[in-house]
């Protein structure tokens, strides 16, 4: 089993995942964990942003990769339209609620101290633009909080502050996992980043931008703001598993199967570094 316990295995490196944020593309987070738990690759805890942070909560509250994959792939735009209680748009375009209640029937009303392993996820202060890091409490709550990407939907309150999709400040948690007590962190990052897609649109080799919705410009946006910091977290990562997802849009949730399967060939790609990693 990839989920540890924390009892076996001893001598071992402590093993930490970092799920990154990427809206729709964040869905191949599923397909890395299935190839990691089905090769014995060991999980000793999880932080995520955004998408990964959802994907990361139902890892750690112990739900089987087909219960996660089966609550993904659910995500075509009727799904999606059908989780979106809008409103007067003061705060954002959607509450947010129902999205609530789609998390609590994957998870119920999980508490992070009843999850199968340590999950921290990042949110941002709306007023300060500070890092906020939870790790207790309703996990529905913080991952809502985490989750919650800007001017679409409206701020999560949680602990006296206005919290927006932590994607802005920390995209790949790397550094959290660190402070957990992590001695080998893998980042899934499917941030872009240094590809084909941030060249001019006459650069050999480059692929000519569609024109964005604006969910597509929102999420770019934030991938804008988010880029430098998700550069510091690759770079504290010991081995970067990177999906080959940048052609798929940040808010195509319908190519779920797709998202999922480069996250399996991505991460099987990877298991030989892993496990020198876990033998050195």
């Amino acid at each position: 089993m990839s989920k540890s316990s924390g009892t076996e295995d001893l001598g071992r490196k402590r093993v930490g995942l970092a799920l990154s944020s990427g809206a729709a593309r964040g869905l191949a987070h599923v397909g890395v964990l299935a190839v990691l738990e089905r090769r014995g690759i060991p999980i000793d805890m999880i932080a995520g942003t955004s998408i990964g942070a959802i994907v990361g909560a139902f890892y750690a509250a112990g739900k089987d990769i087909s219960e996660i994959k089966k609550a993904v792939t659910a995500l075509n735009w009727r799904q999606m339209l059908s989780l979106a209680d809008f409103t007067i748009p003061t705060k954002g375009f959607i509450k947010g609620k129902k999205m609530t209640g789609w998390l609590k029937s994957v998870i119920g009303d999980a508490d992070f101290k009843d999850l199968k392993m340590p999950f921290a996820c990042v949110a941002t202060d709306i007023e300060t633009g500070a890092e906020v890091v939870m790790k207790q409490g309703s996990v529905v709550a913080a991952v809502r909080a985490s989750a919650s990407m800007p001017v679409i939907f409206n701020p999560s309150r949680l602990g006296g502050r206005y919290l927006v999709d932590g994607g802005l400040v920390n995209p790949i948690p790397v550094r959290i996992l660190r402070e957990m007590g992590a001695e080998l962190v893998i980042a899934v990052s499917v941030v872009p980043y240094l590809s084909d897609r941030l060249k001019p649109p006459d650069a050999a080799g480059a692929t000519r931008p569609k024109e964005p919705n604006i969910l597509g410009v929102l999420i770019r946006m934030m991938y804008i703001v988010g880029y430098q910091a998700a550069l510091g977290g690759l770079r504290e990562a010991d081995i970067i598993i990177a999906p080959d997802v940048a052609h798929i849009r940040p808010e195509n949730f319908n190519r779920a199967r797709e998202c999922i399967l480069q996250g399996e060939r991505a991460a099987q790609r990877a298991i030989p570094e892993i496990e020198r990693h876990l033998q050195a």
